[in-house]
């Protein structure tokens, strides 16, 4: 008995003392520095956690490829913002798993666009995200029809990714909510990708020391900017619920929000599609 105590004392203070394998590098200034966290890892993260890596990510090793880069990914800053005030994507869920598959995507083409290898980690998001980066940094995304596309392709392959990660490999299943919310996910990177190229020919310019008028297809689609992705998110969920009351409170806020972009400091076209 005394020998079995002993042994159980001391696998105890192994599990104290030394922590497992990568669990340094879970928090999100960790896995922002070292850029090798994986879904798995992510998928450990709270949503509040989660934003806090993916601000670090924007802010850190993604400004060192393109100086100043610290607005490209705020629309989905704004959708873990909706998922933790909802109390959604809590770790194991379907939503966490397809989420995880997001920002591992955005962190391993981080990686590989700043030469520091490690590949893809088996995420078909990380070479797009990659060419995204370097598309940028090279200029070839000036363009906002082709910057949107190139931003959703990448992302639509993370999401792709991150859905094979809960369903496939760990047998999750959407709810039917959640089913019909991601619905909404899926349009919003359709619109990116659909943008006319002919939008960008026949737009008005702005004149000498103006900026062009925002539209709403502009605002609602501006990946440097969360609220209209939390506000479209919040309509979404309420038409995923068929909540037709909390609808139109949504539509209604969303378009409020518009209006005091068009009427406010962020008036004009985002610095997210102006480089």
């Amino acid at each position: 008995m005394r020998a079995a105590v002993v042994t159980i004392v001391a696998v105890l203070l192994c599990v104290v003392l030394v922590p497992p394998a990568g669990a340094e590098r879970h928090g999100a200034a960790g896995c922002a520095a070292t850029l090798d966290c994986t879904a798995e890892d992510i998928n450990l993260m709270t949503m509040p956690e989660r934003l806090e890596f993916l601000r670090a990510l924007s802010e850190g090793p993604a400004a060192e490829i393109i100086p100043g880069y610290t607005h490209r990914w705020r629309n989905i800053e704004g959708i873990i913002g909706f998922f933790r005030d909802h109390g959604m994507g809590a770790p194991g869920s379907w939503v966490s798993y397809v989420d995880a598959g997001i920002v591992e995507g955005i962190e391993r083409g981080i990686a590989i666009a700043a030469g520091r290898g490690g590949g893809t980690f088996g995420n078909p998001g990380a070479a797009l995200w990659a060419d995204y980066l370097t598309g940028l940094r090279e200029g070839r995304l000036a363009g906002r029809s082709a910057h949107d596309r190139a931003w959703s392709l990448a992302e639509q392959a993370s999401t792709e990714h991150g859905v094979a990660l809960a369903e496939q490999v760990h047998g999750i299943a959407a709810t039917a909510v959640e089913r019909r919310f991601f619905g909404y996910s899926e349009f919003y990177r359709w619109t990116l990708r659909n943008r006319p190229f002919l939008l960008d020919v026949i737009s008005p310019g702005p004149g000498p020391g103006e900026q062009r008028q925002l539209t709403f297809l502009d605002w609602f689609t501006d990946v440097g900017n969360d609220v209209p992705s939390r506000r479209g998110a919040e309509l979404a969920l309420d038409m995923a619920e068929f909540d037709a009351v909390g609808g139109t409170v949504s539509m209604l806020a969303l378009f409020h929000a518009y209006a005091a972009a068009l009427s406010g400091p962020s008036r004009n076209v985002s610095a997210a599609h102006r480089s």
